[in-house]
């Protein structure tokens, strides 16, 4: 018989973190070991299904997340930035997968992560999904064939409860133009536009974040020049796509040497 693989998710009781745990117990081919949330919270101590509204899945919530982390083989983490810094110490220690879903890191939190590099595998993406990170590629490709006489607009749209913009993905997707470009994002990131801005500068990557409803992720890749737009659209109407990819990130993890990937790597779409 086939061992499954040992799954930990943090932040238990948050939207994706129910998808994670709803998927994670309906496979064949990885468990639920551990379900974590904030000290306080009121599901700690309780059965995660319950809180869930469904039947009970015999797995406690904890807030001690290196005893939740030692049990496991792995750990889908769609947190907050410091939150996840804190993961990767335990799970290095633990020595397993850490797929990391969480957005808005500054270059600095990102950067602290490659310490646990090296006793532990993650495995982190701006975006978990298939699609996005086709598109990705594309974008790479579109901006390296056009030169500056075509503008890149990067707009996306999330729901109303979402605490950071541009999105991951967005910045993701802009991080891939400038690429392409050959050109560092942070020398031609226009994220801001408001009041007498003047015309747009040459060589730009703009950013648009679109806040409302229910919505998503929508992402659209413009690339506008005099007479002609070129639109990249990825548009995702349930978040289990995100789910997906951070599971099967953690399946192509398990036995993977210590290190940092990311969702091209576990898609053998890494150049």
């Amino acid at each position: 018989m086939t061992q499954t693989l040992s799954v930990a998710i943090t932040g238990a009781s948050g939207r994706m973190g129910q998808t994670l745990i709803g998927l994670v117990n309906a496979s064949d081919k990885m468990d639920l070991s551990g379900a974590i949330e904030r000290s306080g919270h009121a599901w700690v101590g309780q059965d995660v299904g319950e809180m869930m509204g469904g039947a009970a899945l015999g797995v406690v919530v904890t807030d001690d997340a290196a005893a939740a982390l030692a049990s496991a083989d792995a750990v889908i983490d769609f947190t907050a930035p410091q939150a996840t810094i804190a993961f990767a110490a335990l799970a290095a220690q633990a020595g397993i997968v850490h797929v990391i879903g969480t957005t808005g890191m500054t270059e600095d939190e990102i950067a602290a992560l490659a310490p646990y590099a090296d006793r532990a595998t993650i495995i982190r993406a701006g975006n978990m999904s298939l699609g996005v990170n086709l598109l990705t590629q594309l974008t790479k490709r579109v901006a390296a064939a056009l030169d500056t006489d075509y503008d890149i607009e990067i707009i996306e749209a999330h729901h109303n409860q979402k605490v950071d913009a541009p999105s991951g993905t967005a910045l993701m997707l802009g991080e891939a133009a400038a690429e392409g470009r050959g050109v560092a994002l942070s020398d031609v990131s226009d994220r801001g536009r408001d009041g007498i801005t003047g015309a747009r500068k040459p060589g730009d990557i703009g950013f648009t974040a679109i806040r409302g409803g229910d919505i998503i992720g929508e992402h659209d890749v413009m690339f506008a020049a005099a007479g002609e737009r070129i639109i990249l659209r990825h548009v995702a109407s349930d978040r289990s796509v995100f789910a997906r990819g951070a599971l099967k990130a953690a399946l192509w993890g398990h036995g993977r040497a210590a290190g940092q990937y990311d969702m091209l790597d576990v898609l053998g779409l890494s150049d």
